[in-house]
C-alpha cells in the first residue's frame, strides 16, 4: 500500500470500491478517486466484475483486493447489513455509507417504510461493524432539479408539489462525493457522522426564480394540497401506494423539518459548501 501525504494527511492508495457507481452519488466518488490518481472499481451490475445488491453471489469478486467501500444501499431491501458482514469477512478496513437526513429526527419520516429501515438497519451495522467508518446524511440534492426529481417538472415549467411555503438548504452531489472521497482516503474521519447541506434554505419559489433567471424561461412553483397532489399522480398512472410514497417524502419540507443549515461539508472539507445559485448557473449554461 502506497502513502501520499496530503496537506497532514494519508491518501491510501489502494483499491476502492464505490457502490452504485454509475448513479448519481457514485459515479461522481468514481470521478474524484480517478482524478486524484486513486486505483478504484466501479460496483454496478454491468461493471468488472459485476455488482448486484439483489445478487450475493457477486459480492465476493466486487470486494476482491479492497481495502475501503463507499456504500450506496439498495433502495428498499435491507441487503447492507450482510454485505457490511461480507466485507468484513473479506478484509475489508474502511467503510463510507451513504444515508438520508431526518434517520434520527422524530417525525421526519415513518420508520416503517422501506427506504427509512434501510437506512436506519445500515446505519446501526456500520456502526457495529468494528471497520473505520464514517456515515454521510445528505439532504436534497441540488441535481434533482437537473437529473432527478424534478428535472422533466422543471423542463415542463411547472413543480406542483405539496411542499407548502418549507424550504430547502440544497446541497450539491460533487461536496457528497467529496466528503465521501475524503473519508475514503483520509484517516481523519472514522466515527464521524457528516450531516451535509448547502449554505442557504431555499424556498421552491425561490428555486424557481433561480432556474428562471438561469435558463431564461419561466419556472413557477404551484403548491399543492397531499390530497391534489396523490390524485394527480393517481391520474398519471401511479398506483395510490407510490402515490402516497411520494407525498410522504415531500412531507418534511412543508413541515420545516429540512430547513436547518448543516456543517458537514465544512467540518469534513475545511470549506464552506457550494450553493443552489452557482450550481443553476452553470448546470443550466450547458
Amino acid at each position: 500500500m502506497v502513502r501520499v501525504a496530503r496537506e497532514g494527511l494519508t491518501l491510501r492508495m489502494s483499491q476502492i470500491l464505490v457502490t452504485g457507481g454509475t448513479g448519481k452519488t457514485g459515479r461522481r466518488v468514481v470521478q474524484q478517486l480517478t482524478a486524484a490518481g486513486v486505483p478504484v472499481r466501479v460496483g454496478s451490475r454491468s461493471g468488472t466484475p459485476p455488482f448486484d445488491w439483489t445478487a450475493p453471489n457477486t459480492w465476493d469478486a466486487a470486494l476482491d483486493g479492497v481495502a475501503s467501500v463507499f456504500v450506496v444501499p439498495h433502495e428498499t431491501e435491507p441487503t447492507t447489513r450482510p454485505f457490511i458482514r461480507r466485507c468484513l469477512e473479506t478484509g475489508v478496513r474502511r467503510v463510507v455509507l451513504l444515508s438520508g437526513r431526518g434517520v434520527d429526527v422524530p417525525g421526519y419520516a415513518d420508520l416503517e417504510s422501506p427506504m427509512a429501515h434501510v437506512h436506519v438497519d445500515g446505519e446501526a451495522a456500520v456502526r457495529a461493524s468494528g471497520l473505520e467508518w464514517t456515515i454521510v446524511r445528505p439532504t436534497w440534492f441540488a441535481q434533482n432539479f437537473t437529473e432527478g426529481f424534478f428535472r422533466d417538472a422543471v423542463l415542463a415549467g411547472e413543480i406542483r408539489l405539496p411542499a407548502g411555503k418549507g424550504a430547502v438548504p440544497y446541497v450539491d452531489a460533487e461536496d457528497i462525493a467529496a466528503v465521501a472521497v475524503a473519508a475514503l482516503t483520509e484517516d481523519t474521519h472514522h466515527g464521524q457522522t457528516y450531516e451535509l447541506s448547502g449554505p442557504h434554505a431555499l424556498t421552491f419559489d425561490e428555486v424557481t426564480a433561480e432556474i428562471s433567471r438561469a435558463t431564461g424561461r419561466t419556472v413557477r412553483y404551484v403548491p399543492l394540497s397531499e390530497e391534489e397532489f396523490i390524485a394527480e399522480l393517481v391520474t398519471e398512472g401511479w398506483s395510490p401506494a407510490e402515490a402516497s410514497d411520494y407525498a410522504a417524502v415531500i412531507s418534511p419540507i412543508r413541515h420545516d423539518l429540512e430547513t436547518p443549515i448543516s456543517d458537514g461539508v465544512h467540518r469534513a472539507l475545511g470549506r464552506p459548501p457550494l450553493d443552489f445559485t452557482t450550481f443553476t448557473r452553470t448546470a443550466w449554461a450547458t
